[in-house]
């Protein structure tokens, strides 16, 4: 495929975000992936989508995103571009990444 389109599925602030872009890569940020050249449906679609056009809306002026790793779910190879939506979770369908608890250091009244 000459110029490939890439779906990403990734989770932000209990919302699930489904973006197209012709560019990704590991970033030179140590833990975040870039996505470059988003794609977006036609604009000549008699039907407007909402969730579509908020994704369009917060990516409006973006060149550019860092997306940290561990809030990626997915990224697959399409062959043409669908529909991005941003779609709020309901519930705690995403599980989250474990983290250590903070290591607590004693006081000096302790």
């Amino acid at each position: 495929m000459a110029n490939p389109i890439y779906k990403v599925i990734f989770h932000n602030q209990n919302q699930v975000y489904e973006l197209y872009a012709r560019a990704i890569y590991q970033s030179d940020m140590y833990g975040f992936i870039e996505v470059e050249e988003f794609v977006f449906g036609e604009k000549a679609q008699l039907v407007v989508d909402p969730s579509e056009e908020k994704l369009k809306t917060e990516f409006a002026s973006v060149t550019r995103s860092y997306i940290p790793t561990h809030s990626i779910v997915r990224i697959d190879e399409v062959e043409k571009e669908g529909t991005g939506k941003i779609v709020e979770v309901k519930g705690d369908k995403v599980a989250k990444f474990p983290f250590a608890p903070p290591i607590r250091h004693p006081q000096d009244t302790e």
